[in-house]
């Protein structure tokens, strides 16, 4: 009788410790990766924003002033010409980039062209490398006189000469930034378009031909519908990408550059916060950036939807 008890109360216990570990085993599997991305994403984007409503000089000096960085911030000139310039260099970089990387995607999507490993990975291997290794390349062959660049240029258009000093003129130092992103970037947004190229099916290309479209009116009607998706995230991630630049300028340039030219969003917020130590004020610049860059995001997206629309 009594082993009847205890086994039937082992049971029951059993019974119970396995419907508690049906219930809570998932928790226990999800909780690792909850209380980290509070710990390094939650909670640092809640102190964000409430040091944007202080002002500081160091981490025991604060004094709240509400909203009174992002009053200043609609005045601050410097900051209006970082964002001036990081807008400038956006729309230059992805004017080139996404024709560049579509161009490279189509011509390494050939069958009949030779090496096209060896090229796809010649192309993408700049990205690799990271922007500060970009930077310190670009620094040297910028240079004035013995720079691959300058000597070329003055190969091919002795006129010009080999003077041309991109790092200290502030009309050319956006151009020369853009010129070491494109190198950096453009074997990136490729492998996007030819993985893109590639899922558009062959049939749609003979059928097109068949009707007599040539290779123009193939990339137009069958091509570009096809790539469309790939076509808006690099738009998308491009523009994201570019708002958010500071490595390859502050190493390029050793800063911000000439008369600021050099200067981006970024950049600003960190010399805001770690040059400068108003961490409260630096905490604002970045919430505008998000501002902007959801402001451009939303833009895009509508953009894009009202095209298809209209179609």
């Amino acid at each position: 009788m009594s082993r009847d008890d205890g086994s039937s109360g082992g049971t029951k216990v059993s019974d119970r410790l396995w419907t508690l570990q049906h219930k809570y085993a998932p928790y226990l599997f999800v909780a690792p990766f909850v209380i980290l991305f509070c710990i390094f994403l939650v909670y640092p984007l809640g102190r964000s924003i409430a040091l944007s409503l202080y002002k500081t000089s160091g981490p025991n000096h604060m004094k709240f002033v509400g909203l009174g960085n992002y009053r200043f911030l609609l005045s601050d000139l410097l900051f209006w010409r970082g964002a001036l310039n990081t807008i400038v260099y956006a729309i230059l970089l992805l004017s080139f980039q996404i024709p560049g990387s579509l161009a490279l995607a189509l011509l390494l999507n050939r069958r009949d062209l030779r090496f096209r490993n060896f090229f796809r990975f010649a192309f993408f291997a700049p990205y690799l490398v990271g922007s500060v290794f970009v930077a310190i390349i670009f620094g040297l062959l910028l240079a004035e006189r013995h720079g691959l660049v300058n000597r070329m240029i003055g190969f091919f258009l002795p006129f010009i000469g080999t003077e041309i000093n991109w790092l200290g003129k502030p009309t050319l130092v956006l151009p020369a930034i853009v010129m070491a992103a494109l190198w950096l970037s453009l074997g990136y947004g490729m492998i996007y378009f030819l993985a893109a190229l590639q899922s558009v099916d062959r049939e749609l290309y003979e059928a097109a031909e068949v009707d007599g479209a040539g290779k123009w009116k193939q990339f137009v009607h069958v091509t570009l519908p096809g790539i469309k998706p790939v076509l808006v995230f690099m738009v998308l991630v491009g523009t994201i990408g570019a708002l958010q630049l500071f490595e390859l300028p502050w190493v390029l340039l050793q800063g911000s550059g000439p008369n600021q030219a050099g200067l981006t969003i970024v950049m600003y917020l960190f010399q805001v916060g770690f040059q400068t130590g108003d961490i409260g004020l630096a905490s604002a610049i970045g919430w505008m950036l998000v501002f902007f860059i959801l402001i451009i995001a939303l833009v895009q997206l509508w953009l894009t939807r009202a095209a298809a629309e209209d179609r």
